[in-house]
């Protein structure tokens, strides 16, 4: 085995979308930094779904682009075509999602990396960790080489030990076309990791030639389409429509009638698949009363004839495949040019994580991404800037960036992976978050801003277009409380034809806004100064006129949750001398190993009566010591 002459601080193992968000954020910091890939031409390659974001995940991307990472740029840049979903519902749960160019989007991506200072790009497969005293020193590669460094970041996706099913036919793999990690599950497994096996799909690829768009329903984007990141001026690149389809009862049948060649009905695969993401077998058998099933056909790219059916993946046969493809209104000449599959792959139980996202069992190891049992790219993007991020703190000697529930989905996502662990893949949503009210795609930049800036990933142009931005809404937000209306004639015209009539003379713009009725665009008709006010800050400062009083109720909430999240405890203590919890309690504490009072009560059957029990211990003179 050679060792290379080269120690870096950290070295990042695979290259998808935790592994580039990783890389970047280490490097950025300043840290010597090596990212090892299987195959340096698959980078941030889109392994299924041709997009980015969607209900939860786009706040993702928007929290990554606050910090300093790479995600939403990325989009931006490679998008062709852009959707604000949940518009007629509130600002909390409103979300961003984009149809990307995959051969664009991943050399882009690609670019980046090559571009970015103290960043190696090397390709190996990496069969096992290097260690020494239960601490990481590095990585050894199938070709012989071993690589040293202070910290290791595993992103290994579905690699490790990946196995592709087509009907009863399998085979190794890490994706289609990929070969798969063998080797570092094992070791990670013969340490002392808990490894489990899941399974996720990906449908067919189709020829958009041999299907009747005439027969389809066309899905244009948002005109203008609206950037994720924070510093994206417009969209340049050309927008193309989807097109929607849908199953029928004839598909249905067929796919019925193939279930006995399905792995995932004849017990072939032994991994637990995505709940809120299932296959259409899966559809079909847990919903029969439903006479059909939608599909958005999504275009890959502009240079491209291959289009992406999402919601019908599969591993059913590949004529079955055929048949029930071929059974939908539009798709009856349907070509396949990429088969669909199920895929299988280890996972780490996630709960042996620190908040950190280093292991707890090997000191200077991280793990981000779908080891940890998530699906998604931004899911995975986002753990990776994390684990970046620590990875490089580590190396400075820096306290670790922990992210509260209040304070980013991320925080939502980490806390509940590592405080609940995951049996199945995990997948954001709005309703994870107890604070969703204030955790917004909106206001990601005012809430995260600053952190990224603090860590060196927010450059200083960046930066001060945030904070004349945030001085503004200030501002104006000001303004508004001490402006009053004069009753002219125009004014009383313009809001009797809005129903408000009664309105009396001093009413302030804040009051006015505060009205359902009225929005900021109405203020333009009245104030002569609204009408210069930029867009961005406008729609600041209308959420935070018109939801002050439920933004402030959750403020308090939080107030009072920092309480018992403020509240550590230590690793020694042992709950074993707390006789007043029960067994089952004790158990769960004892498996878990909380950090704080907070992360404690979110332990499920994990009563608070128990959390009372273990505050009380928490205050005697012995566990004080202890905790000092």
């Amino acid at each position: 085995m050679m060792t290379y002459d080269q120690t870096y601080d950290v070295i990042v193992v695979g290259a998808g979308h935790a592994g580039c968000e990783a890389a970047l954020a280490a490097a950025r910091m300043g840290c010597r930094t090596m990212l090892l890939t299987i195959n340096l031409d698959a980078i941030a390659l889109m392994s299924c779904n041709p997009s980015i974001g969607g209900l939860a995940k786009g706040h993702l991307v928007k929290e990554i682009d606050a910090l300093g990472g790479e995600m939403a740029k990325n989009i931006d840049a490679t998008g062709i075509q852009f959707r604000i979903l949940n518009t007629k519902k509130g600002p909390a749960v409103r979300a961003s999602r984009a149809q990307a160019d995959k051969q664009l989007y991943r050399l882009r991506m690609k670019r980046v990396l090559e571009q970015q200072d103290n960043l190696d790009l090397k390709q190996g497969e990496v069969t096992s960790l290097y260690l020494e005293n239960s601490q990481v020193r590095g990585v050894e590669i199938r070709s012989g080489i071993r690589y040293l460094s202070q910290t290791v970041v595993v992103t290994t996706g579905t690699f490790m030990r990946g196995l592709i099913h087509i009907g009863l036919n399998n085979y190794p793999g890490g994706r289609a076309g990929d070969q798969p990690s063998i080797g570092l599950s094992d070791q990670l497994r013969t340490v002392g990791f808990s490894v489990g096996r899941l399974k996720t799909g990906t449908p067919a690829r189709l020829d958009i030639r041999t299907i009747d768009l005439s027969k389809l329903e066309t899905q244009w984007g948002d005109s203008p389409p609206q950037p994720f990141s924070f510093n994206t001026e417009r969209i340049t690149m050309p927008q193309v429509p989807c097109y929607i389809a849908y199953t029928n009862g004839r598909s249905h049948d067929i796919i019925r009638g193939g279930l006995d060649r399905s792995p995932l009905y004849s017990g072939v695969i032994e991994g637990i698949g995505p709940r809120y993401c299932p296959s259409i077998e899966d559809k079909v058998v847990r919903f029969p009363e439903k006479d059909r099933h939608q599909t958005f056909i999504e275009p890959e790219g502009l240079d491209t004839v291959e289009v992406y059916p999402s919601g019908m993946s599969t591993s059913l046969p590949i004529d079955v495949q055929i048949a029930f493809y071929r059974s939908i209104v539009g798709l009856e000449r349907v070509e396949i040019m990429r088969p669909a599959y199920a895929i299988e792959y280890d996972y780490v139980d996630p709960i042996q994580l620190y908040h950190s996202l280093e292991t707890k069992l090997i000191a200077n190891l991280f793990h981000g991404g779908q080891i940890n049992g998530t699906s998604g790219y931004e899911e995975a993007a986002a753990q990776g800037l994390i684990a970046g991020v620590n990875a490089a703190l580590r190396v400075k000697g820096e306290e670790p960036l922990v992210l509260g529930r209040s304070d980013a989905y991320i925080g939502v996502m980490i806390d509940d992976l590592v405080t609940l662990g995951t049996k199945e893949p995990y997948r954001m949503f709005t309703s994870r978050a107890e604070y969703r009210l204030l955790l917004r795609e909106d206001n990601a930049d005012l809430r995260l801003r600053d952190i990224g800036y603090r860590l060196g990933l927010i450059c200083e142009a960046e930066y001060a277009s945030f904070v004349e931005k945030r001085q503004r809404i200030g501002c104006e937000l000001e303004r508004l409380s001490r402006t009053r209306l004069q009753h002219t004639e125009a004014e009383c015209a313009y809001l009797s034809g809005k129903g408000l009539a009664d309105i009396q003379k001093g009413t302030t713009l804040e009051q006015l806004l505060k009205r359902p009725e009225i929005s900021y665009e109405d203020l333009v008709e009245l104030d002569d100064v609204s009408r210069e006010t930029l867009s961005g800050v406008r729609e600041q400062v209308e959420i935070q006129t018109k939801y002050k009083g439920y933004i402030d109720r959750q403020l308090e909430q939080v107030a009072q949750a920092k309480k018992l999240e403020s509240t550590k405890i230590p690793t020694t203590l042992d709950y074993n001398s707390i006789k007043s919890l029960t067994t089952e309690v004790r158990e769960k504490l004892l498996k878990n190993r909380p950090g704080t009072l907070g992360q404690a009560s979110r332990i499920p059957g994990v009563t608070p009566a128990a959390i009372s029990i273990v505050s009380i211990a928490l205050k005697s003179s012995s566990w004080k010591e202890l905790a000092h």
